[in-house]
């Protein structure tokens, strides 16, 4: 079992609002820069390209945020690599374009979309979440993207649908193998996946989303374990059964489905009840659903949350 312990960040790595401006205002003169020549070929590159007007969101925390460096550096993406610095190191395993998604299953009107609609579906928002890993540590994360719901509702989803499945894109030519039954997909049920919080994200930190956080769209559901975000989607699928997920498969004593951020349901080989915020020294508690507690509680009413974990 591939779960590690995250290194320590220095709060110092912590990004203000002041650096990110200027991060931002440096990537705008480098890529005016290097179009006119004046910077060696590639140094542009390295910066992500904008996604222009984004809307703030009022679902965003107000919680400071990790550090860019922090964010795009220690990464769990094992397709591209199983520790925490691999992904971002291995980001040529992984053509980001053209890209399509295509939405099947219990639907009416399915679709594939090319990425490029996806970005004009709904305007963009800023989403700043808390993101909790099950290893054990946490992150605050400015999101970019549009509501999961959004897409579903051009797809039309029968009546019969209960379900909606996620499937990352996978090239065994270039990725890794083992480790997990590729591609690897997650799920959530329909109501979770129609709820205002999920995203459909396709940035961070007002530009596009770079390749080892799931480029160039991913799935982002603050009040789970990070492992229920798919990454690099390429297929939207409805169903009737719960589809079995990838964690599902590796460790179902282990990985449940709903995965619901809980400090009450231990994994069976450590403790959920806090966790450590990338960038600082001390632990704290973690919250109940990712403290999304007063948004999601009602979804899970009636439910055991320790059998249902």
């Amino acid at each position: 079992m591939l779960i590690r312990h995250p290194d320590d960040i220095l709060p110092s790595e912590i990004t203000t609002p002041r650096l990110y401006q200027e991060r931002r205002r440096f990537m705008s003169l480098a890529g005016g820069m290097a179009l006119a020549g004046i910077l060696p070929a590639g140094t542009a590159h390295a910066s992500p390209a904008s996604l222009g007007p984004i809307l703030k969101s009022p679902l965003s925390t107000s919680e400071g945020q990790t550090s860019f460096k922090a964010v795009t550096t220690y990464n769990n993406y094992y397709e591209l690599g199983t520790d925490k610095e691999d992904p971002a190191q291995n980001t040529h395993r992984l053509k980001t374009s053209p890209w399509t998604v295509r939405v099947e299953g219990l639907v009416n009107k399915p679709r594939t979309f090319g990425i490029e609609e996806i970005l004009k579906l709904a305007p963009l928002e800023e989403r700043i979440y808390r993101m909790r890993c099950v290893e054990g540590w946490s992150m605050v994360i400015p999101w970019v993207g549009i509501p999961l719901a959004t897409l579903l509702k051009l797809a039309d989803p029968q009546g019969s649908a209960r379900f909606v499945e996620f499937v990352s894109h996978y090239d065994k030519a270039t990725m890794t193998r083992g480790v997990l039954d590729w591609p690897y997909n997650e799920a959530l049920r329909l109501d979770e996946a129609r709820h205002p919080l999920t995203l459909l994200a396709v940035g961070l930190y007002g530009e596009l989303l770079p390749t080892q956080n799931g480029a160039p769209l991913r799935l982002v559901v603050p009040w789970k374990y990070g492992f229920k975000s798919g990454k690099s989607i390429v297929a939207i699928r409805l169903t009737e059964k719960q589809p079995v997920t990838a964690w599902m498969k590796a460790g179902p004593s282990e990985y449940g489905f709903y995965s619901n951020v809980n400090p009450e349901v231990d994994h069976p080989r450590w403790s959920q009840a806090t966790e450590r915020r990338i960038g600082e020294f001390s632990k704290r508690k973690t919250l109940m659903f990712n403290g999304y507690a007063d948004q999601v509680a009602s979804l899970y009413s009636g439910m055991d949350l320790r059998r249902n974990f």
